[in-house]
């Protein structure tokens, strides 16, 4: 607990000091994009002092010439960090607006051009999406955990429907991005930090073209079990099966 104790202090004055030049930067007219890449680098540096692996499977499924969505499943609060740090493209975040409300982290957070949501208050969360389709038509992808909050026993949450009817009506594909092992790191609700090996598993993105308003729900059942097979399949070290695209990892460590 000590060590959990002594690396949450460190995360929190290393997260001020980055919030506070993210300030800075944004001052002197640093653009989203360069915040953004600061918090990829405020992610590498907490993963790296924390002692947390991290490997991406399939980043050759990220879409390099149009925008995407990116839907993960969430157990802790180190898969924020995981996703920074491992996702290779310019995106922006869909975060629960409280979050917004944090000294210097909030602000850093509307620097790098996140959307604060607040999914208990419908026209407020109708006025996000716009904004996140808003970034979409600039040509910029959106990152998002639509089961909303974090899984308290790593078990797949049902999903709102929200950012599928978004990328319905935008036409972009949407990615399942499956995060295995983080919730045995830092569950849901608990300060420990255990040691631990984070594999991020991205999916071929899929084609929202052939789906419709009404149809919507297939959208979402078709992502959700892609991200619960992976995870059936893949959590357990027991299972004996493996990853896919072994040799293709393209971030792989802690920093």
């Amino acid at each position: 607990m000590i060590r959990s104790l002594l690396l949450l202090f460190v995360g929190v004055t290393i997260t001020a000091a980055l919030c506070f030049w993210a300030a800075v930067f944004s001052l002197l007219g640093a653009g989203e994009d360069r915040i953004h890449r600061l918090a990829g680098l405020w992610a590498r540096t907490i993963l790296f002092l924390a002692h947390i692996p991290v490997e991406i499977f399939g980043s050759h499924n990220i879409l390099q010439d149009r925008p995407q969505i990116f839907a993960a499943n969430h157990q802790s609060d180190v898969d924020t960090l995981v996703v920074l740090a491992g996702i290779p493209v310019q995106f922006r975040w869909i975060a629960k607006k409280e979050l917004f409300n944090v000294p210097l982290f909030g602000m850093a957070m509307r620097n790098a051009g996140y959307i604060p949501i607040d999914r208990r208050n419908h026209e407020s969360a109708l006025k996000s999406l716009e904004e996140a389709a808003q970034k979409i038509r600039k040509g910029t992808s959106v990152m998002t955990f639509p089961e909303g909050t974090r899984s308290r026993n790593g078990t797949v949450q049902p999903f709102k429907q929200g950012i599928f009817h978004l990328a319905i009506q935008a036409g972009v594909p949407i990615v399942p991005v499956t995060i295995i092992g983080s919730g045995a790191i830092m569950p849901k609700r608990s300060l420990k930090i255990s040691p631990g090996r984070v594999k991020v598993i991205i999916d071929r993105p899929v084609d929202v073209s052939g789906y419709t308003i009404e149809t919507r729900c297939q959208l979402i059942d078709r992502v959700r079990n892609t991200i619960i097979e992976n995870y059936r399949k893949y959590q357990s070290p027991l299972s004996g099966n493996r990853f896919p695209d072994e040799n293709d990892i393209t971030y792989k460590g802690n920093l």
